[in-house]
């Protein structure tokens, strides 16, 4: 659960960030400048209200200490719209994102398997490495694993020059809009996440667990709860529990909150749904998903849950420049097709422990 921390510079008891941003540091004048709240603006773009858009009145703000300084602000914000969208405010590095993101957040994570890191950052990573002609569905980072992160945010280095949008859909709207009856298998038996780490298919267990040692892995694994199995041509299995629907530790508002479309084998594209048993059985599938109790998820709600995400999408085009913040446990997001060079860069904090959130599983 994320720690409450005090906001206001040089007051006893700050956490201060893990990163040092390096440079002259700025004046106390420019320092009492930002803690003025007139100095933002707050609008939307799209209707349904996410993200909330802040934007500077004044070309001299600077984001990560206006961010340092109105932490809690930025906290009551995302509780409410479970986004942000951060534009106009002059980023130009991802030096000056590393730091935006070390002051806007109580601690960023370093150690995250499932993206390649980012050279010019010392806790930031690189967008998933995914075709640029599919889409990456709907997903709650890390929600399949033991802990997440409560804060993500996303970079815009370079903007594609067609798609490469980053949807967004406020999970407890999906969690009301849900069938009741599908809502209530999900709260209550949970989901089982099965993952197969193969040579050439997604990252290999060395990246994902980032070690060589068996070992390791295997007390890594008992230590988060994960059940493995050793395999032929030096692969391996995992079994996970995971929640479908959590309780937001903060708000206690029910939340979707999942990554069925990133593992279901239902949302791959026609070729590799009809590929798939073919080249693998059921227990070899690089990445599948269950109910808690082992039962499978019928196509129906395969296709309900689909429909539900996208009838809830918000999708703006990027601007280079922009940061969105994201409450992972209010937000989950995709990423659309896109034609062009396009880089966005990724920061998550404020971790979680899955133990310290109410959820169910069979």
């Amino acid at each position: 659960m994320t720690t409450q921390i005090n906001n206001t510079p040089g007051r006893t008891g700050r956490k201060r960030p893990s990163f040092k941003p390096g440079g002259p540091r700025k004046s106390s004048r420019r320092m009492a400048m930002v803690d003025t709240a007139d100095l933002v603006t707050e609008s939307f773009i799209d209707p349904h209200r996410l993200p909330l858009v802040l934007t500077p009145n004044s070309p001299d703000v600077d984001l990560a200490e206006w961010a340092g300084v109105n932490r809690d602000r930025l906290e009551r914000l995302l509780l409410t719209h479970g986004a942000i969208l951060l534009r106009g405010f002059g980023i130009t590095s991802i030096v000056q994102f590393e730091r935006v993101c070390a002051l806007a957040c109580g601690e960023l994570f370093g150690k995250y398997g499932d993206l390649p890191p980012e050279e010019q950052g010392e806790k930031i990573y690189k967008s998933t490495p995914y075709p640029e002609d599919k889409p990456i569905l709907f997903h709650n980072e890390s929600c399949h694993m033991a802990r997440w992160p409560s804060r993500q945010f996303f970079y815009c280095v370079k903007a594609s020059k067609e798609g490469g949008e980053t949807p967004l859909v406020d999970c407890r709207q999906l969690y009301r809009a849900l069938p009741e009856a599908l809502a209530r298998d999900f709260s209550t038996k949970g989901l089982l996440y099965v993952r197969n780490f193969k040579e050439g298919l997604d990252v290999s267990w060395r990246d994902f667990f980032k070690t060589e040692d068996r070992d390791r892995v295997e007390k890594l694994c008992r230590r988060d709860g994960i059940q493995f199995q050793w395999l032929p041509g030096d692969g391996l299995r995992i079994r996970q529990y995971g929640p479908g629907v959590i309780t937001h530790p903060k708000t206690g508002e029910k939340s979707f909150f999942n990554q069925i479309q990133l593992h279901h084998i239902g949302y791959l594209d026609e070729e590799m749904r009809e590929l798939m048993p073919k080249l693998y059985a059921e227990e070899e599938y690089p990445r599948h998903v269950y109910f808690g109790d082992g039962s499978p998820i019928p196509d129906d709600a395969i296709e309900i849950v689909n429909q539900l995400y996208w009838d809830h999408a918000v999708a703006l085009p990027w601007q280079e420049g922009d940061i969105i913040m994201l409450d992972n446990m209010l937000v989950a997001h995709a990423r659309k097709p896109y034609v062009g060079p396009r880089k966005i860069c990724v920061a998550m904090g404020d971790m979680v422990e899955s133990d310290q959130v109410e959820w169910q599983h069979a």
